[in-house]
């Protein structure tokens, strides 16, 4: 599949496997915590523990040998889809909690909620439409480049560059937006 989103939900997208992430990123390691916690079937939470160790987001750690006891680490990959679900929890909050929301997010030195923006680090700016959009990139296939062609986008009209490309040792340009 060449679209990163269908790749990425190749990976996560079944909703048990979002919510063991979310656990494991709140420090539950065990197949224990994560039954207790989820009250899932034993056998799909093997299967989805497995699922997400395969794909690179949590690896498996024996903690015990007698009898053999595993916990189940997050690795990077795995911290990194943090963003997500604090999205899906900003996004959730506000257009599934009528009676208000059950989970916020707080900046930890203050109390204070925060409302979390995906923002452009070039700019500063909210990334929000008309100002951006999808363009194929360096490894889109064919159909890829058509489906995004037809944003009328210069940018998607544009032959791709690699970011390889780029000569060794100069800094990307970046807007003073």
């Amino acid at each position: 599949m060449a679209c990163p989103i269908a790749r990425s939900l190749e990976r996560v997208g079944e909703w048990w496997s979002i919510l063991i992430l979310r656990d494991a990123l709140h420090g539950l390691t065990r197949f224990d915590q994560f039954q207790k916690s989820l009250g899932i079937a034993p056998n799909i939470l093997a299967r989805r523990l497995d699922a997400l160790v395969d794909a690179g987001l949590l690896e498996r750690r024996q903690y015990s040998e007698r009898p053999p006891r595993y916990e189940y680490v997050l690795t990077a990959r795995g911290r990194d889809f943090r963003p997500i679900l604090v999205a899906l929890l900003a996004w959730g909050n506000k257009h599934f909690a009528p009676e208000g929301p059950s989970v916020q997010l707080v900046n930890a030195k203050t109390g204070a909620v925060v409302d979390p923006v995906l923002a452009d680090p070039a700019t500063g700016r909210p990334i929000q439409e008309p100002d951006y959009t999808f363009v194929p990139g360096p490894g889109a296939n064919e159909r890829v480049r058509r489906k995004y062609a037809s944003s009328n986008h210069p940018v998607a009209q544009a032959p791709a560059r690699s970011i390889a490309g780029r000569e060794k040792g100069r800094p990307r340009k970046r807007s003073a937006g």
